[in-house]
């Protein structure tokens, strides 16, 4: 029997998934492992937080291209990782202008990789559609990712409250989303896309993502509390959106998970949907405002 929201088998999903479509105690396990890791590295080794950005753009990248690759399209990896890992590094010692290029570096790379390597083992095909999947990775990966190495400069210590500011928004957000959405959802948001939203859900989201984002900012940024407000607005849009863009990637491929590395959340790029492109924003919105 086909999952009308994926289109996979059903004996291929995991076992005892809760209402959510996740296997709640795995789910809950792994999250908090992870989340202990990255506070940890946080509070007590906050220099390590670009390596640990370095060890997950190169297996996020690989999910993206594998299952691209699966569909019939030519991504090249390699370029995408080594300009991945470039964007990363080039951040500590030059900042924005390091990562913007790096990135254009990454690009170029790509162009050059993909058409020699077309030319030599067959004949051109799909060169624009191979490209644009391309860009699409480089710009949803690891330059997104860079923004979160961005975060951290030029204090560590001081990095670490607004890498909080993004995790603790983003975090509370999804647990509001999570909660309130399997208690109460009853009004679909996008079904076209993603089935087991709900507006409910979305103001569950809401809610729990500006409190955290206020208590973020005054507890570990010293800020006024109203400057937690656009930052918990913006990031609970761009968490969601994130999270619709990969599920429609996922759509358009018919697959259920990018990976399985993580067992009640995928892979790593289904645990980082929203958080890549909140980064950004959280980036852009605490330059700004503080």
């Amino acid at each position: 029997m086909a999952d009308n929201n994926t289109g996979v088998d059903a004996a291929e999903q995991e076992p005892k998934q809760s209402r959510a479509g996740r296997n709640l105690p795995a789910a809950i396990i792994v999250g908090g492992l992870l989340s202990g890791m990255l506070v940890a590295t946080l509070l007590y080794a906050p220099r390590l937080w670009l390596l640990i950005l370095a060890v997950a753009a190169p297996i996020a990248t690989h999910e993206v291209t594998r299952r691209l690759r699966e569909a019939g399209y030519d991504v090249p990896f390699v370029p995408l990782a080594l300009g991945g890992q470039a964007m990363l590094w080039m951040s500590w010692p030059y900042g924005p202008v390091g990562v913007l290029g790096a990135f254009g570096g990454t690009i170029v790379l790509c162009m050059v990789w993909r058409l020699v390597d077309q030319g030599l083992n067959h004949t051109p095909v799909n060169y624009l559609r191979d490209m644009s999947a391309t860009v699409l990775i480089a710009v949803w990966v690891p330059l997104f990712m860079s923004f979160g190495a961005l975060l951290t400069y030029p204090d560590p210590h001081e990095g670490a409250g607004r890498v909080f500011c993004l995790l603790l928004t983003v975090v509370f957000s999804d647990i509001g989303g999570y909660a309130v959405g399997v208690l109460f959802g009853r009004h679909p948001m996008v079904p076209a896309i993603s089935p087991k939203k709900s507006w409910e859900g979305f103001a569950g989201s809401m809610v729990f993502g500006l409190t955290g984002a206020v208590l973020a900012v005054t507890l570990f940024l010293h800020q006024p509390a109203w400057t937690g407000v656009p930052l918990g607005l913006l990031l609970v849009l761009t968490g969601i959106l994130g999270d619709l863009v990969e599920s429609q990637v996922k759509r358009d491929l018919g697959i259920k998970d990018m990976g399985r590395m993580l067992p009640g959340h995928g892979g790593m790029m289904d645990r980082l949907d929203a958080l890549l492109p909140a980064a950004a924003v959280t980036w852009i919105v605490l330059t700004v405002l503080t």
